[in-house]
C-alpha cells in the first residue's frame, strides 16, 4: 500500500517439545524459517500448575518420557535452547525468535471460572502458574516482560475444551495488566477483543506442523525486540492475516 512500509510476518504463540509441541525448538525454527516468509516467531512453552490433571495423565499415556510442562529447575536450560536455537534462525534465515512462556491454570473442577493462560514475552525467570492470575500478571510486569492474554473468550467452533475466560470475565480489575489479547487463534476469533478496543494479536497457538497455516499477526516495525514490543502495546500498524499454503508468493 502506498506510504506503507514493509510489514514483519509474526507468530506469537508456539509450542515445542519442551511442553506439548511434537516438534523441538530447532524443527520448528526450521519449519518456519524455510518457508521464507516469516519474520518474527516467539516459543512459548507452557508452565503448568503442580496438580495439572490433564498433564498428569499425559505423562502416565508416555511412561514418564514427556513432561507437557517446562519445570522450574530446568528453565534455565529452557531459555538457553531458545537463545542458541534464536542466534541460528537469525543467521540462516533472518528469523527473530522471542523466548516466552504460557502460564497455564487449567482447573476442570469448581474453581474452572479462574482458569487463565497467559503468555509472557521476553520472559527472565520462572513464574509459578499456582497463583492467582493477577499475580501472574504483576509478576510479568516485574520482570518487564509482555503479557497476552490468550484464547480469552469462548470459541465458535465446537470441540471439548477447558475454559480460558477468567481474563475476560474480570477485564474491568485486570485489564490493566494485560498488555495485548488474542483476537486470533489458530483458526479462531474472538471479536470480542475489538469491542473494547484492547491491544490485540492473532497467533497460531502451534503444537504440530499443521498449525503454520492459521492466524498470523502483521507489524510495521523494525525487526528488534523493542520496536516490535512498542509496535504492539501501540497497536498502530497492526493487521491479522491468515497464513494458508501458497500464501504470500510473488505476483
Amino acid at each position: 500500500m502506498p506510504g506503507y512500509g514493509p510489514f514483519l510476518l509474526c507468530d506469537f504463540h508456539v509450542h515445542t517439545r519442551w511442553s506439548d509441541g511434537r516438534l523441538t525448538i530447532r524443527d520448528v525454527v526450521d519449519l518456519y524459517g524455510q518457508t521464507g516468509k516469516f519474520d518474527v516467531i516467539a516459543i512459548t512453552d507452557h508452565i503448568l500448575m503442580k496438580k495439572d490433571l490433564l498433564a498428569r495423565l499425559g505423562r502416565l499415556a508416555t511412561l514418564g518420557t514427556r513432561a507437557f510442562g517446562v519445570q522450574a529447575w530446568c528453565f534455565d536450560d529452557y531459555l538457553d535452547d531458545i537463545r542458541e536455537e534464536g542466534e541460528r534462525a537469525m543467521r540462516k534465515y533472518g528469523l527473530l525468535v522471542i523466548p516466552g512462556a504460557e502460564v497455564t491454570q487449567n482447573h476442570i473442577n469448581g474453581k474452572g471460572k479462574r482458569n487463565a493462560h497467559i503468555i509472557a514475552l521476553d520472559i527472565k525467570r520462572y513464574i509459578s502458574a499456582d497463583q492467582p492470575a493477577v499475580d501472574i500478571l504483576r509478576e510479568i510486569r516485574r520482570q518487564d516482560a509482555l503479557s497476552i492474554a490468550c484464547h480469552p473468550h469462548h470459541r465458535t467452533t465446537r470441540r471439548i475444551e477447558i475454559s480460558t475466560c477468567h481474563l475476560w470475565d474480570n477485564r474491568s480489575d485486570l485489564s490493566h495488566l494485560v498488555d495485548v489479547w488474542e483476537a486470533a487463534n489458530r483458526d479462531d476469533l474472538f471479536s470480542v477483543t475489538s469491542v473494547k478496543h484492547f491491544p490485540y494479536v492473532a497467533n497460531s497457538d502451534f503444537h504440530k506442523a499443521k498449525h503454520l497455516y492459521s492466524w498470523k499477526t502483521l507489524i510495521r516495525a523494525e525487526k528488534n525486540w523493542p520496536a516490535i514490543r512498542k509496535a504492539l502495546c501501540d497497536n498502530v500498524d497492526v493487521a491479522i492475516t491468515l497464513f494458508r499454503p501458497g500464501a504470500w508468493q510473488a505476483a
